[in-house]
Order: structure tokens, then C-alpha cells, then sequence
């Protein structure tokens, strides 16, 4: 079968691309396992991803690792989680410098486990002079905390007389957010077959397209994000204009 990597259009792929990494649990309970078997097995998805947005020039992947409302599960799979996040980046740096990665990391990270914050500071360090892909993990995070946060930080601007509140508009606005420098996604992916945005960069993606598939993240692969891009190729996006404005 022809990849879509071959009827992709080189001239017209997404900058960036938000994924939500969606469908371990029920992928493991499908393997009569349980939900940790499936974050386990969510690296090998994770690696592909990258490795095929490098491949055809995406600069930007944004990937929803672990949410605010995350720590609201049971602990025993919360410090799971957090293991195996140190886990998979003793285990795949090696990776990320050979394929010229960048990381950054956008969330509350305050609340991670100062074990867990340290390795993600260090390999922040270790990536930050490579010049390809920019890889985003969204740790602890959650759109309505981003937005509450940037208010936060206007609102004491304010009140320390260094901005103008009729001087408050988008972009300033924007200068506030946690991915301030980072290009808005044009393509936000969610996998496992739910079709919601959970509290995901919901000011980035006010004009992104969204693409939805019921291949569950475990299994999600390069071809996978291909065939999403693909999708995204034939779209028509209006920006709120006209058809009769896009021709002209």
C-alpha cells in the first residue's frame, strides 16, 4: 500500500501539531492488562511521532503528556506515571540528540516530584542547543490554569502601572501565555475515537483543524500522523473569510 507520506504536499506542512495522546488504558484492557501496561507501551508511539514529523519538516509537536485534572487519579497510576516518565527520558535521549530535538515543557511544573522536575530540567539542558524539531510537552497542565495564570500576571502589570488596560489586546495577551514564542498549531490530533478537547491550548487552537481517529495512542505510528496531515492537506481553511476572499 502507498504511504501518504508519498501524496503528502511538501509545501503545505503544518508548522506545528498539537497531539492528544488519548487511549492507553483502554488499549492495555484490550491486552487483558492494566492501564500502566498501556502507558508503558505509549513510548514506542511517542518515538514514532517524532521521528516521522521530523522527517517531512514539521518544526513544532505539542504533545498533552499530563493534565492539571490528572493528579485526580488513583495515585498508584500517578507515581506510575511519573516513573515512567523519568523512565523514558533516561531512555530516549540518546534518541532526541540524534534526531537534533529540542524539548520545552509548558504546564505547572511545580507540582511535579522534585525527582521527576530535575531530569526534566537536565535533559531541557542537555537538547537546548539543537536546532530541529521543537518537541512541547504539556506537563501538569490545563488550558483554563494558562489562561487564569497569563490574567494573573496582566492584572498585576495593572496595578503596577506598566500596562495600560486599554492597551490590552490579543497579542499582548499572548505575551503572557506559556507558549509565548511558539507558532498557534494548524492541525490538533486526539486518538482513541473521543472527540473533545479536555482542556488543551484552547486559546492556540481557535483556527487550527481538528482531527479526530480511533486508532488508540499505543498504536498511533508515523503513518498514522501522515495520513492526519494528509487529511489536513484538503481542507479548506477560511480564517472566517469568505470562499469568494480565499480566491481573491
Amino acid at each position: 500500500m502507498e504511504s501518504f507520506k508519498s501524496k503528502l504536499d511538501k509545501k503545505n506542512i503544518p508548522e506545528h501539531i498539537a497531539i492528544i495522546m488519548d487511549g492507553n488504558g483502554r488499549w492495555a484492557q484490550k491486552q487483558g492488562a492494566t492501564r500502566v501496561f498501556g502507558h508503558k507501551n505509549a513510548i514506542d508511539a511517542v518515538r514514532s511521532t517524532i521521528e516521522g514529523a521530523g522527517e517531512i519538516g514539521v518544526k513544532y509537536v505539542t504533545l498533552f503528556a499530563f493534565s492539571i485534572e490528572n493528579w485526580e487519579r488513583p495515585k498508584v497510576e500517578v507515581d506510575t506515571l511519573m516513573e515512567l516518565l523519568i523512565h523514558a527520558i533516561d531512555t530516549e535521549i540518546q534518541s532526541l540528540i540524534d534526531n537534533n530535538v529540542k524539548l520545552n515543557v509548558i504546564g505547572d511544573i511545580s507540582k511535579m516530584p522534585d525527582k521527576v522536575r530535575e531530569k526534566i530540567f537536565k535533559c531541557i539542558k542537555t537538547l537546548e542547543s539543537n536546532t530541529g524539531l521543537n518537541l512541547i510537552l504539556a506537563l501538569s497542565y490545563s488550558s483554563k490554569w494558562e489562561i487564569i495564570e497569563a490574567v494573573k500576571k496582566i492584572a498585576q502589570e495593572v496595578k503596577d502601572e506598566k500596562i495600560e488596560p486599554n492597551n490590552i489586546d490579543d497579542k499582548l495577551f499572548c505575551k503572557y501565555l506559556a507558549t509565548y514564542g511558539f507558532p498557534d498549531p494548524e492541525l490538533l490530533i486526539r486518538t482513541s475515537g473521543e472527540q473533545r478537547i479536555s482542556n488543551f491550548l484552547l486559546w492556540q487552537i481557535v483556527y487550527s483543524e481538528l482531527y479526530f481517529t480511533k486508532t488508540l495512542w499505543p498504536d498511533f505510528n508515523k503513518e498514522n500522523l501522515f495520513e492526519a496531515i494528509y487529511t489536513y492537506q484538503h481542507r479548506e481553511r477560511r480564517f472566517g473569510k469568505t470562499n469568494e476572499q480565499l480566491k481573491s
